[in-house]
């Protein structure tokens, strides 16, 4: 993930203490509403032919920092709220969206768990329990049977490093039922606060225990108690954008996203989707894009040993998540993916069609985007979380805009004037 120095004091000095907040006549976070969507408030967001994107909710309902979101259960979301870059103010909130009531209409809160370490992953797990990423642990609970039910939180992971430029910990199960923990690099190119190169090799890469890697958790038994969480695929920058593929040829294939090493330029260097592999180096911070060497490291050789990327993105695009879309939805078949970078290439959610091997190929499809920002209308778009509920409508949440969104079919409401 590319760094948020830009908003950390903003989002820091903002507190909101209400736990549970009704919907109020309050604009979302630089957002001019533009008639209506599905019964909520139409936004100004690029989107296929025939759809629309609706607010369901901003700041008005206590949104800090959303980072991501998941149906736990029909009609019920758990949304992970980090609150900001410092520590113990993340929660872990329950949404459910109206069925009734006066257009706009707003989904409605409770507070499951607060004072959370910088929380990020969201993911149920093959023992129907929802696991929770903060950033030194991992835990999970069962759903409760009643929305806003009291939680039986029980610690699967402790001990994982929380410090540095990339603390936050994303989680993706396999369809074998592993694991795979996100330990993001310590720096942005292995350089200390003063952009000094730390001696090589790079200290984050040393050891039994590197960080800028991808973890494989096992869990057994018939309480899936942890069983072995070790290493494995090293030299990933920042694996925040994480998931394994659940069907097809490549079923159990390992994707990451790759957060690049931020360079100045507009066009270098470009993120990377990988495949990852079990034992492989992927080449942080010694390799860039296409196992070419990063500034710093040119007389250092050894690029072309690590793993070459699945693909190419454009630099500074910023992958924040990636799902698989479901069956059945419009999105099957596709490797959906957040993009959340500042930059012309970013502030959008895309698609990527699987091919005849099972892996995302091809130009992207732009399911969100035309998301720059437009005075009066819309602020740069900051996706940083997508899911695809039961009813194959996908819903996507902004950090730093503190909005939760879904597309919906357009119905054809007029913008109100």
């Amino acid at each position: 993930m590319k760094p948020l120095n830009t908003i950390r004091s903003s989002l820091a000095a903002i507190a909101f203490g209400c736990a549970l907040l009704l919907p109020v006549a309050v604009q979302a976070r630089g957002y001019t509403p533009q008639g209506l969507c599905g019964g909520y408030a139409r936004l100004d967001i690029g989107s296929p032919a025939g759809t629309c994107v609706a607010l369901l909710a901003d700041e008005a309902q206590g949104l800090r920092a959303p980072r991501r979101i998941l149906e736990v259960a029909p009609g019920r979301y758990w949304v992970v709220d980090m609150g900001s870059w410092e520590p113990r103010r993340g929660r872990l909130l329950e949404m459910v969206l109206p069925t009734e009531g006066p257009a706009p209409r707003r989904a409605r809160f409770s507070v499951l768990a607060e004072q959370l370490d910088r929380p990020l992953g969201l993911a149920a797990g093959p023992d129907g329990r929802i696991y929770i990423g903060e950033s030194g642990m991992i835990w999970r609970t069962p759903i409760p049977s009643s929305p806003g039910g009291a939680l039986q939180r029980e610690t699967v992971i402790d001990g994982l490093p929380g410090d540095g430029t990339h603390p936050l910990k994303e989680l993706a199960f396999g369809p074998d039922g592993r694991l795979y923990v996100n330990v993001g690099s310590d720096s942005d190119a292995c350089r200390d606060a003063s952009s000094k190169q730390y001696p090589l090799p790079c200290p984050d890469l040393a050891g039994p225990k590197p960080r800028a890697a991808v973890y494989e958790a096992v869990l057994a038994g018939p309480d899936h108690k942890l069983q072995s969480f070790k290493p494995f695929a090293t030299g990933l920058r920042n694996s925040v954008a994480l998931t394994v593929l659940p069907d097809g040829p490549a079923k159990g294939t390992v994707l990451q996203g790759e957060n690049s090493i931020d360079y100045e330029d507009v066009g270098q260097p470009p993120e990377e989707l990988n495949r990852l592999q079990a034992g492989r180096d992927y080449g942080w911070p010694y390799c860039v894009g296409n196992r070419q060497p990063a500034r710093g490291y040119e007389n250092r050789p050894g690029c072309k040993a690590t793993e070459a990327p699945l693909m190419l993105w454009p630099a500074h695009a910023a992958p924040l998540q990636m799902i698989t879309g479901p069956a059945g939805s419009r999105f099957a078949g596709q490797l959906l993916v957040a993009w959340r970078g500042h930059q012309p290439p970013g502030h959008r959610v895309v698609g990527y069609r699987l091919d005849a091997r099972g892996l995302p190929s091809g130009k992207p499809v732009e399911w969100l985007a035309g998301w720059s920002p437009k005075a009066g209308v819309r602020p740069m778009g900051r996706p940083t979380g997508i899911t695809v509920d039961r009813q194959g409508r996908l819903l996507a949440v902004e950090d730093f805009n503190r909005t939760i969104l879904m597309l919906l079919p357009d119905t054809g409401a007029a913008p109100q004037k």
